[in-house]
């Protein structure tokens, strides 16, 4: 009888338990950092009731609300926890409780690469790495899968300057680092060692002779001709359609025998273009009215300036002249390819106007450079750009930003020549009487940017007179300047095709390995 009055007691009181809706977090939750701060515990009808965090009475900390009570715990270290709510005043000293049990996980998931993000120059990058276990991420915008921990996705080209990685854990916490892009560079097998060669200078039996000797000595190991220069001539015979209608084919030299003499001494053979700055193509198409082609004053005047004539960098048949140009000296075996006046003309931005442009001046150059670069991969050919001095400082000045346009070519290479430097620029006094002092101090603004794009930097250095004397002390002081900044490199400019040959030492290397070889279709004919 005793036993059955005290299960009938017991069966009492969890009869007439008092009643206790209660609200929270689903069972074994895991509570993030943003959750924790919205975490909260209800129960209504609140009378008689008793909270508890980890054993601990909490419930002077709960407010009230009409019927409703809640707690919120607030801060609380990272691990499991314990909410209960207890509500007595039932029958017989009935008690109702609820407990939850949670976790709190407000520790950022962490997420790695297996190595540093690097790709071969216009080809995919593909990342692995580890993060923690349940976490769901994000890889430059794009969902990644996941399994046990590891992640990997695909990137196609053109690769961002830096990959957004992102993850979220199961307790919603978030990460979210940028980590650099680094492109392989593209090297050839030597350092390159050049000097310029115009047309009429390879034509010319005296300076063609002159630079064969610095050949035969091993004081050079490539040189550098005109494939269209300044005066908007074209001076191999191209088989380009366009050139030939307005005139500017010359073939004054014969580019697939250059390329034979020069490969069979394992001599390097790079094709200078000037692009916009073309009289030739900028008044044909004047005169055609195809005025599209050509910069124009804010008047709808042909923009002239000091260069006779400045093609649209804009209009796309402007491009594809040059692009096709670039393509039949590619075809001959050039090489490089180095373009020379991929900018727009110096002086006020409001001084002219690009005909369809869209975007930036700097941005329509880099589209350009983006597009010759695709036209010349089916034949190994490098691409290389030519850049003003200032670029590095001043990208604005004529359109060069010189982090995209390195991240689109082979290299890079900036005209520091010491005489076109204006007194105090990069405080240095007299730049044309400090040639080393110039020259590395540009040239380290110039490594800098071009970090991890891909390209190298292959300077323009001085070899000729302007204001002060140069000769064997100024041009290696350039060559010494440029080495104490991690470049072996150089092209030599003398617009007089006369080098200082005891500047340069005797022991460039030379390699067959690598050249190009000639391509015997010609392109279809463009217009």
């Amino acid at each position: 009888m005793i036993a059955l009055a005290v299960a009938a007691v017991a069966g009492g009181r969890s009869v007439f338990a008092p009643s206790l809706d209660a609200t929270g977090p689903a069972p074994d939750a895991r509570v993030g950092a943003t959750g924790l701060a919205k975490l909260a515990f209800t129960v209504n009808d609140a009378s008689n009731v008793r909270w508890t965090l980890d054993g601990r009475d909490v419930s002077a900390r709960s407010t009230r609300k009409g019927a409703t009570q809640a707690f919120r715990p607030g801060a609380l270290p990272d691990g499991e926890h314990r909410v209960e709510v207890k509500r007595g005043g039932g029958f017989l000293g009935a008690s109702a409780t609820h407990t939850w049990h949670f976790v709190v996980d407000t520790t950022p998931p962490s997420i790695r690469l297996d190595r540093p993000a690097t790709a071969k120059p216009r080809r995919a990058l593909v990342s692995k790495g580890t993060v923690e276990p349940g976490s769901r991420v994000r890889i430059a915008g794009r969902a990644a899968a996941v399994e046990d921990g590891r992640f990997a996705v695909r990137v196609a080209p053109p690769l961002p300057r830096t990959l957004l990685l992102e993850a979220v854990d199961l307790a919603g916490n978030r990460t979210a680092r940028r980590v650099p892009v680094e492109i392989v560079r593209r090297r050839p097998p030597v350092p390159v060692r050049a000097v310029h060669v115009t047309f009429y200078g390879w034509a010319d039996a005296d300076l063609h002779r002159g630079v064969m000797k610095l050949i035969d000595e091993r004081r050079i190991n490539a040189i550098e001709i005109d494939l269209k220069d300044e005066s908007g001539d074209v001076g191999f015979d191209a088989s380009v359609p366009l050139g030939r209608r307005i005139q500017a084919v010359k073939d004054i030299y014969d580019l697939d025998a250059i390329v034979r003499k020069m490969h069979a001494r394992g001599i390097r053979v790079i094709g200078r273009l000037v692009c916009f700055r073309d009289p030739v193509l900028a008044s044909a198409a004047w005169r055609r009215g195809q005025r599209s082609r050509v910069v124009q004053t804010p008047d709808g005047g042909l923009y002239a300036g000091d260069y006779g004539g400045f093609t649209n960098f804009a209009d796309p048949a402007v491009r594809r002249y040059n692009i096709d140009v670039a393509v039949a000296a590619a075809r001959a075996g050039v090489d490089d390819v180095l373009y020379d006046y991929v900018r727009r003309p110096d002086g006020p931005r409001s001084s002219m106007i690009f005909p369809g442009l869209r975007g930036t001046p700097e941005r329509s150059i880099v589209e350009f450079i983006r597009e010759t670069r695709r036209a010349l991969e089916p034949y190994g050919t490098y691409l290389g750009v030519s850049v003003f001095g200032v670029a590095a400082t001043r990208p604005l000045e004529v359109a060069q930003d010189i982090p995209a346009m390195a991240r689109e070519s082979d290299y890079i290479a900036p005209m520091v020549y010491p005489s076109h430097w204006a007194p105090g620029e990069y405080n240095v006094a007299a730049p044309n009487s400090q040639p080393y002092q110039i020259v590395l101090r540009s040239l380290g603004d110039f490594s800098k940017q071009t970090r991890g794009t891909g390209a190298r930097v292959v300077p323009w250095l001085q070899d000729f007179t302007l204001g002060v004397s140069y000769g064997e002390a100024e041009v290696r002081a350039q060559i010494r300047a440029a080495r104490r900044n991690g470049i072996n490199e150089f092209l030599l400019w003398d617009p007089a095709v006369t080098y200082t040959s005891e500047a340069l030492e005797p022991n460039a290397r030379t390699s067959t390995r690598g050249l190009a070889r000639p391509r015997k279709e010609q392109p279809a004919g463009r217009e």
